[in-house]
Order: structure tokens, then sequence, then C-alpha cells
């Protein structure tokens, strides 16, 4: 054997003696590793799938903070209404609508006239709003809580007019009582909270042009309430909220308490009942110089009987 065949025959003898070169670990790991990071490649769309959720928190956020107006709704629903008994008010001897042309309705139709002529004429610069109109008496049991509601549900028979009747009467409120009301808040009750607006405590009634408001609760400051800012705010804004309003006040008995001297300086208009053959004449000249200084102070001569039998009259009489 020739030195070159000697050393071909070793080297292929070192091939076979050599052991075998370890695989490389590229060729069979490399799919694997890719197929991992595609697959974390195609994971990451799932991940970053849901991040758009949270968006929707603050647009549903928005909605619930945007409710503070809620504490609106109560106001829409604070006026009251009542239902007045007009048949009852009719077998009373009131002014109704439905009562027909009675003596007692064209007596009143006499007395409202000259009084809705003055509430809505010109102002004068000083004097207070013709629309505010008191109606008073000397002494209790004259009937001016009669005269008012009718004097009232006369005003509200009018086309071009509305009417609140209010009874200042705290002491001892009855227009309610009158009218088969229960006791409802009210004037005093305006007058000691001034979160409280009129439309929380008026009572709007089944006469579309007639609303009322309660003395409310009794207040052993009754005077210096009804003498105060808010009391003459409260008159301010009464009087001119509604051009064609009219507003009534019952108000207590001059002779008997300083509520009445009180009310009417702030009134625009004076009605003062009389009652025949009852009030004393020094009565009505004391109830009269209470009243000097207020202008348009008018009287109303109630229960007059000129024949036996005939229906209470009213005679009217301006001052």
């Amino acid at each position: 054997m020739s030195i070159i065949e000697k050393a071909a025959s070793r080297i292929d003898h070192n091939k076979e003696m050599a052991p075998a070169a370890p695989a490389t670990p590229a060729a069979p790991t490399a799919t694997p590793l890719i197929e991992a990071a595609m697959a974390a490649r195609a994971e990451v769309p799932v991940a970053v799938a849901p991040v758009p959720r949270p968006a929707a928190v603050p647009l549903a956020q928005p909605a619930t903070r945007a409710q503070p107006a809620a504490p609106a709704k109560p106001r829409k629903q604070s006026t009251k209404r009542v239902v007045l008994d007009l048949n009852r008010m009719r077998d009373m001897g009131m002014v109704t609508a439905a009562g027909g042309r009675t003596t007692l309705v064209e007596d009143f139709r006499i007395i409202k006239r000259p009084l809705i002529k003055r509430a809505f004429a010109e102002a004068v610069e000083g004097e207070m709003p013709g629309n505010l109109i008191m109606i008073t008496s000397s002494l209790p049991g004259e009937g001016k809580t009669y005269c008012a509601i009718n004097l009232a549900m006369s005003i509200a028979m009018e086309l071009d007019h509305t009417v609140l009747l209010i009874d200042a009467d705290v002491a001892r409120p009855s227009v309610l009582r009158t009218l088969g009301l229960p006791a409802e808040p009210g004037l005093m009750d305006i007058l000691l909270d001034d979160k409280l607006d009129l439309a929380d405590v008026m009572l709007r009634t089944n006469v579309d042009t007639l609303s009322i408001l309660s003395a409310g609760t009794s207040s052993p400051r009754a005077t210096e309430l009804l003498a105060s800012q808010s009391m003459s705010a409260f008159l301010h804004e009464i009087a001119h909220r509604y051009p064609d309003r009219i507003v009534i006040f019952d108000s207590p008995p001059l002779l008997l308490t300083s509520e009445a001297h009180v009310l009417a300086t702030n009134m625009g208009q004076i009605v003062l009942v009389v009652e025949s053959e009852t009030t004393t004449q020094h009565a009505v000249k004391e109830s009269l110089r209470q009243l000097e200084g207020c202008s348009n102070v008018n009287l109303i001569y109630n229960k007059t009987r000129e024949f036996p039998g005939i229906e209470e009259t009213y005679d009217y009489h301006y001052g």
C-alpha cells in the first residue's frame, strides 16, 4: 500500500472513529422560536383590544353629573290646587258665577267697579299700587271676611282680571274656614322663611281667575313681620308680577289689633266695612282717624234691610 493510500485510509479511519458532531441546535429550534415570536406578536392586538373600554367610562360619567337641575322639579308641582264648593257658597249667600243675577251679585258689581278703575289708573308718584286693596272693619263680626270673599269672587268674574285673595287676619284667620277648606301654610310662613316662594303656598282654585293665600302659621311677631322689609318686598312682587292682578287683603279689625294699621300703610285702596245698626258712630270715626294719611278710603254699609224679608244689601260710599 502506498504512502498515499495509507494516509487516505487513516483519514477514513479517523472519520469513522471520531464522535458524531452534535446537531446544531439552531436548526431544530429555529421554527419553534419563530412560531413563539409570531404567536407573541399575534397576541398583542388581543391585549390592546380592551384598551378602548376605559374611554367609555368618562363618557358615561358626564351624563350622571349633568343632573344638578333636578331640584327644580318640586317648584313645578309646588302650587296646590283646591276645589271651592260653589253650591255651598251659593247656599251661604255668596257671589258665584253660577248663582245667576241676584241682588247680591248686582250689589258687588256696583261695589267693584270704582275699585277696579282705580286699581289700573295711572300710577301717582309716592302712592302705593292701586291694585292692593285692604278690606277691614272697626270690630269683629261686621262682615269684612264675607265682603272680602264676595268682592274677590265678583272681580274673578271679570274677563280681563285675575284675583289673589289673602287672609291677612293673622290672629283670627277665617277665609279658608269660611270656604270650607283646611288650614294651609301662607303669608306668615313666607315672611318667616325667605326660602319660600309665593308659588309654594298659594292655592289655585277651580275658579281659574281666583287664587288664595292663607294667613299661615300664627306668630307673636306678626306686627313686626307685616312692617318688615320682607313684607314690603312681597307686596311689591305681588303688585307688579302680573299686570292684570288685583290683590284683596282680608285685614284684622282696626280697633283691636295693631296689624291692621301697619297693613293699611302699604295699601293702595282701603275698604272699611260698617255693620248697619250695630257699628257705633264713635267706632267709625275712630277707625277713620287711624286711617288718616291713607289715600282712597271707602266705606261699605253692610247688612242693611230696606224692607222686612228682603235679603241683605250693601251700600257703597267713596271717601
